[in-house]
C-alpha cells in the first residue's frame, strides 16, 4: 500500500485525498497522518539523490524545461520543471539536478545550477538548452560555459514566422545548412538561408540573422558528439511525473511538483550507467583535453 501511495503522490494526488484513492481500492480508508509518512519518505529519497556528490567533468550539460500549472499560495501559477544531465568523463549519461520554479524570474536558473556546482559538477564546456536569457545568463554566470540553442525548438520558432505555404521551405534551407563538415561552411549555408529568406519573409530573416552563432554552436565541438548536442530532447531526462501532470487534470502545490519529477529518477539514472556508452571514452578525452580514462567497474 506505500508503495500505491508513493506512486499516487509522485503523479500529483495530494495527501489529503489519499483515503479517497484506497478506498476505491477496496481497502479501509487511512488518515492524512498515515497517508504523510510513504510522501516524506519519497521526498527524502529525491533529496538525497539530488544532493549525492558529483566528483569530476561534465563536459556536457542538457537543460529541459517542461511547463506546467501548479498552485503557489492560492493561485494558479506556470512553472518550469526543469531537469539537467550530463556526460562524465566515460561517456555515460547522468540525471544531475531537477527544479521547479517560476520561469519569469531570471535567478531561478542560477539558483537551479549552483548546487550541482557546489557538489562537484566541473568542467563544463557546453550547454544545450531551449532560448531563455535568464537561463543563457546564468549558464555564463555559474557555469562559464558555451550555450548551444536547442535546434529542434529554433526550429519551430522560425516556422512559426513562415505561411503555410512557404512550411517546406525552412527545412530545406536549413537541412542544407546542418549538413555542412565544419563551421564556416555551416555559417556561409546559414547566411545565404537568411538572405533568401529575407525579401518575402523579414521576420523570419531577422531571427535567423540573431540566433546564428547560438544554433551553430555545436559546430565548434568535435564531429563525433555534434549529433548528440544539437538539442535538449535526446538525453530523455524529463520525468514521467511531468507527463503526467500536464494530462491528468491534477494542480499539485510546487513543493510536490518537485517530488513528483524526482520520484523515478535514481532509478532512471541507474539505467543510464549500466546502458551503452552515449558517448566514447575516446570522444570524450579529445573534449576534455585528458587521456583517455580507465572505465570503473559498473556500480561504481
Amino acid at each position: 500500500m506505500a508503495a500505491v501511495i508513493r506512486q499516487a503522490w509522485a503523479g500529483g494526488v495530494p495527501a489529503r485525498k489519499m483515503d479517497g484513492l484506497v478506498k476505491a481500492m477496496g481497502c479501509e480508508g487511512i488518515s492524512k497522518s498515515q497517508a504523510s509518512g510513504p510522501c516524506q519518505a519519497l521526498d527524502a529519497r529525491v533529496r538525497e539523490f539530488l544532493d549525492r556528490p558529483l566528483d569530476g567533468t561534465r563536459a556536457r550539460l542538457w537543460l529541459d524545461a517542461t511547463y506546467l500549472k501548479v498552485r503557489r499560495g492560492g493561485r494558479v501559477v506556470s512553472v518550469a520543471a526543469t531537469a539537467a544531465a550530463g556526460v562524465n568523463l566515460e561517456g555515460r549519461r547522468e540525471i544531475l539536478g531537477l527544479g521547479v520554479g517560476l520561469p519569469e524570474a531570471g535567478e531561478f536558473w542560477v539558483e537551479f545550477l549552483r548546487p550541482p556546482t557546489a557538489g562537484g559538477l566541473s568542467g563544463v564546456q557546453l550547454v544545450i538548452s531551449d532560448s531563455h536569457e535568464g537561463l543563457k545568463a546564468a549558464v555564463a554566470q555559474v557555469l562559464g560555459a558555451a550555450w548551444q540553442r536547442c535546434r529542434v525548438h529554433f526550429t519551430r520558432n522560425l516556422q512559426a514566422r513562415v505561411p503555410r505555404d512557404c512550411e517546406g521551405l525552412v527545412p530545406a534551407l536549413l537541412r542544407q545548412v546542418f549538413a555542412q563538415p565544419d563551421i564556416e561552411s555551416a555559417k556561409t549555408h546559414w547566411r545565404q538561408a537568411a538572405d533568401q529568406l529575407r525579401p518575402r519573409l523579414p521576420k523570419a530573416a531577422a531571427l535567423m540573422d540573431g540566433a546564428e552563432g547560438d544554433v551553430l554552436a555545436r559546430m565548434a565541438f568535435p564531429a563525433a558528439h555534434r549529433a548528440k548536442i544539437h538539442s535538449a530532447n535526446p538525453p530523455g531526462a524529463q520525468q514521467g511525473g511531468e507527463a503526467r501532470g500536464r494530462r491528468g487534470g491534477h494542480l499539485p502545490p510546487l513543493g510536490q511538483r518537485q517530488a513528483a519529477g524526482g520520484g523515478g529518477a535514481d532509478g532512471r539514472n541507474d539505467e543510464w550507467i549500466l546502458a551503452q556508452r552515449y558517448m566514447t571514452l575516446e570522444t570524450m578525452a579529445e573534449a576534455s583535453g585528458t587521456q583517455t580514462p580507465v572505465p570503473k567497474a559498473l556500480g561504481h
